[in-house]
């Protein structure tokens, strides 16, 4: 006979971890749909296409490290110190030195457990509760933005976000459209005086945008006249791997903080990331990691370690994901134009510039993503609404309940049906 339990009362900070989140919902969604519900339409998360020609990489390369005994035996059984395994960092740095003449070292490098890890760590580093009551906050330039950023702040309203400007590029009959940033908000929000950081993903996710030079040199500008960092979110970007179908340069200043990612290289069950910030921030990383897991995983550092020493994992973007993640992308965009326009549907889609998503904006629906997304669940397809995306925001727009996150990178019969069911749905609910 079960014996009934009182549950334990957590701290407040127990709660709010343990709590509902966005990403939670998402991750669970995601895991259901890949284990125990195949036949759930996979649009919603940001798992990484099984691309054949990484993978055959990724195998040669497992099957090298299984044959040297010495390697595979440091691999599996040696800790690393907690900023991350010292060959990788040096050969890292090593190759950013060489390949744009960024003025780093293996001090300013710290691996994580992947890039959720890395900004739980740099947001409540930076942002948050300081020395005599002061708050400071992240100053989001863009939204949408990330979903899982949305809950890490160990404080509450850790971020302060700024609606963008939106643009209507010639010659796309109103069906394509670009985000851009809105900097008299932004120099607005610094000018409170209460920001630790400005961050944003490059590209964006979800809208699959991508700053611009000029904008992210401007974001530089006006962080280092605050004397703050600038935090740009790499993981779909360059220098890799480099998921993009727009030009831009990889960025990093003395006091930028740069994330990159092996997951959307291909290698998300790794969990592998790498901060590259001022050499007492990076540090600061590497402390928290001794704390919380003693150590990162070591074997997506000695996957790839042959491809920085020799500069190949700068390849892999332009020669593999690219062309591969292209095509899925266009392929996904025939179908809303074929599906939308035959439903009658009001619609948009930002422009894909990189990533894995379509950011779809349905005009004239009379519920929000929110509700729509639990009618496709209802009938086996994943999505995620686009609610989540515009935390920070100071007061609400109706805009955040008419946009959808779909994942273009699954199977193509799986993404078609996918995206006939939604524009059906939409349809239903267009006012």
């Amino acid at each position: 006979m079960f014996q009934t339990v009182t549950p334990v009362e957590f701290s407040t900070v127990g709660r709010k971890l343990a709590g509902p989140s966005g990403i939670r919902e998402l991750m669970e969604d995601m895991g259901r749909a890949m284990t125990v519900e195949p036949q759930m339409r996979m649009l919603g998360g940001g798992n990484p296409a099984a691309v054949p020609a990484l993978q055959a990489l990724i195998r040669e390369r497992m099957q090298e490290l299984l044959a040297d005994g010495d390697a595979f035996e440091r691999m599996m059984v040696n800790y690393d110190p907690p900023p991350g395994n010292p060959r990788f960092l040096r050969s890292l740095a090593a190759l950013l030195q060489r390949e744009y003449g960024w003025d780093i070292g293996p001090q300013n490098l710290a691996i994580t457990s992947g890039g959720q890890n890395a900004f739980f760590h740099l947001f409540n580093l930076l942002a948050g509760r300081f020395e005599n009551g002061r708050r400071k906050k992240i100053l989001l330039p863009v939204a949408p933005e990330y979903i899982g950023y949305a809950d890490q702040g160990i404080e509450p309203d850790l971020f302060l976000a700024c609606r963008p400007t939106i643009e209507w590029p010639a010659g796309r009959a109103g069906k394509v459209f670009k985000y851009a940033i809105d900097f008299p908000a932004v120099e607005a929000a610094l000018a409170c005086g209460d920001i630790g950081a400005i961050a944003a993903s490059r590209p964006t996710n979800p809208s699959g945008n991508v700053l611009t030079d000029a904008e992210v040199s401007h974001l530089s500008a006006l962080a280092a006249a605050q004397g703050i960092p600038l935090i740009l979110d790499s993981a779909y970007g360059p220098p890799f791997p480099g998921v993009m179908f727009a030009p831009a340069q990889p960025f990093w200043a003395p006091h930028t903080i740069l994330v990159l990612s092996l997951s959307k290289l291909g290698l998300p069950g790794t969990r592998t990331a790498i901060v590259i910030a001022p050499e007492n921030i990076a540090q600061a990383v590497g402390a928290i990691t001794a704390i919380t897991g003693l150590a990162n995983g070591t074997i997506g550092q000695q996957l790839v370690l042959p491809w920085i020493e020799s500069g190949k994992i700068l390849e892999l973007g332009p020669k593999i994901l690219q062309p591969f993640y292209t095509e899925k992308s266009r392929a996904a965009a025939g179908w809303v134009r074929e599906y939308f326009d035959a439903a009658g549907v009001d619609w948009a889609l930002h422009v894909n510039e990189g990533a894995f998503f379509h950011w779809l904006w349905l005009k004239n629906i009379n519920l929000t993503t929110r509700e729509l997304y639990e009618r496709l669940k209802a009938r086996k397809v994943l999505t995620v609404p686009g609610e989540y995306f515009f935390f920070g925001l100071e007061t609400d727009w109706p805009h955040r309940h008419e946009c959808l996150r779909l994942n273009f990178s699954r199977e193509s019969e799986a993404v078609r049906e996918g995206y006939q069911i939604i524009a059906e749905e939409a349809a239903k609910a267009q006012r």
